[in-house]
């Protein structure tokens, strides 16, 4: 599996992060665990932070609402959207923003799926990032939450 890295510096100065990684998974289980709330809250949150999911509709037009909790300072954010864009085991895009007045603005992620011939490769694109987050820590906490997500989908376990 390939480490997950910026594809182009020129993009990251319009507040916007690009991500590659392939995974040793069937397009079809990633985009369950993209689509799934359980797993959603399993994989997403970052290295420290926990994650309470509140709605999750995962359908076009479907809304969501989860919140993470700094483990540390227990300190706690909400973000929710939209599903703007399914297709199944090939292209996820959703809108989100923040609740926090501090962090304004809606983002824009869009996931990418294409099977190869080790299982699959998948770009994000998240677009829209408030200004006040640093792109570097967008890029740290996507790492370790596709980690997490590797953790997730690539162990093949028969029941």
């Amino acid at each position: 599996m390939s480490e997950m890295k910026p594809q182009n510096s020129a993009a990251t100065s319009k507040n916007t992060v690009k991500l590659h990684r392939v995974f040793a998974a069937k397009p079809e289980k990633i985009y369950r665990a993209f689509l799934d709330a359980e797993a959603m809250a399993k994989w997403l949150p970052p290295a420290g932070f926990t994650c309470k999911v509140h709605h999750f509709d995962a359908k076009v037009g479907g809304k969501f609402k989860m919140s993470f909790k700094n483990f540390t300072t227990e300190k706690e954010h909400s973000f929710g959207g939209e599903y703007l864009e399914l297709v199944p085991s090939k292209r996820i895009r959703y809108n989100d923003k923040f609740d926090d007045a501090n962090l304004p603005g809606e983002m824009e992620v869009t996931v990418i799926l294409k099977e190869v011939s080790v299982g699959t490769e998948i770009n994000i694109e998240q677009a829209g990032i408030p200004t006040v987050i640093p792109l570097e820590a967008c890029y740290l906490g996507w790492q370790q939450s596709l980690a997490q997500l590797a953790q997730l989908v690539e162990p093949d376990i028969a029941e």
